[in-house]
């Protein structure tokens, strides 16, 4: 065991699961972001190529609207952006759902691993391998939650027609469902359990520490937020300083290259930056399952007792 090992099988309150999540965020922030690229590089090409034909379909139909079309044929230019736009939104819905559930599980896996091995230096291959061993189960997971959100979907707009308290009620069970899913997700992998024997473990874990639970997932989230709000700062400043540039100089935006490759890039950087946000938020979601089994089964105490007991 190395020296630096943060132990996360301990039950820990509401402060200490935040507290222990910024120590161990700075631990391993390196080196999951190395697996992230690592696993990640063939997705990231097909976001670049989402976010091009993405790009494209909207400056061609801005140009169209705003009658700066300098193509002669109109109605085959107006063709062309729809094809774009149409193309780009079906892949970015497939790249983007597929490459959030790949981190969101690459997430998972890492930190069974960094538990399992008591090391920071967490081999890539055995993150992997966990993931393409419970693939199946992943894949099942995601299914299930199509209905599991179509029903929350339900219960907001229900809630919203209540005033102020609906508002309320509204983030609670989304914030809710957030450590649900997470939970019980972890639980899948760390115990390889099949899926709704997962779901009814987090339910019952979730269930019984409800406002824990909740609170961890809603301050982290703002923090979160404010985190990657700031690394967005960048290419929101491109996209600002070169948007107004365009503007006052009357750019021909639909047909230049420089513009059609700052927001390709822009756009590319910013649903990146989404997608290991996720994988950040999971984290959360683990050591807040750590915490909540610890306290309901107290096997990590159990071993220790044991291993005390057997020394003497």
């Amino acid at each position: 065991m190395k020296d630096n090992y943060i132990p996360l099988r301990v039950n820990r309150d509401f402060g200490g699961i935040i507290s222990v999540y910024f120590d161990y965020f700075k631990q391993n922030i390196k080196n999951f972001t190395n697996v992230f690229i690592s696993y990640n590089g063939v997705f990231l090409i097909g976001l670049l190529i989402t976010s091009y034909l993405l790009v494209s379909g909207f400056l061609g139909m801005i140009a169209q609207e705003t009658g700066q079309n300098s193509f002669v044929g109109g109605n085959d230019f107006e063709q062309d952006y729809y094809i774009y736009l149409g193309i780009g939104g079906f892949l970015f819905a497939i790249i983007f759902l597929g490459v959030a559930f790949l981190n969101y599980s690459l997430s998972t896996s890492y930190m069974i691993k960094y538990v399992e091995t008591r090391d920071n230096n967490v081999d890539k291959k055995e993150v992997w391998n966990l993931v393409k061993n419970q693939f199946g189960n992943i894949a099942l997971f995601v299914l299930l939650l199509i209905p599991i959100y179509i029903a929350f979907i339900i219960a907001a707009i229900i809630l919203a027609i209540i005033p102020l308290v609906g508002f309320f009620a509204q983030y609670i069970v989304q914030f809710f469902l957030t450590a649900w899913i997470g939970v019980s997700f972890f639980d899948m992998l760390e115990k390889k359990k099949g899926v709704t024997e997962a779901l009814g473990e987090g339910w019952k874990l979730v269930t019984s520490n409800f406002w824990k639970s909740v609170g961890v997932n809603f301050i982290m989230g703002l923090l979160l937020g404010l985190l990657l709000m700031i690394a967005l700062i960048v290419p929101g400043i491109i996209i600002g300083v070169y948007t107004f540039h365009v503007v006052e100089n009357d750019v021909d935006y639909s047909h230049s290259i420089v513009s059609t490759i700052i927001y390709t890039l822009s756009t590319c950087l910013i649903l990146i930056i989404a997608v290991y946000g996720q994988c950040l938020t999971q984290f959360v979601n683990g050591i807040l399952y750590y915490a909540l089994h610890e306290k309901t089964y107290n096997e990590n105490t159990r071993a220790t007792i044991d291993q005390i007991g057997q020394n003497d």
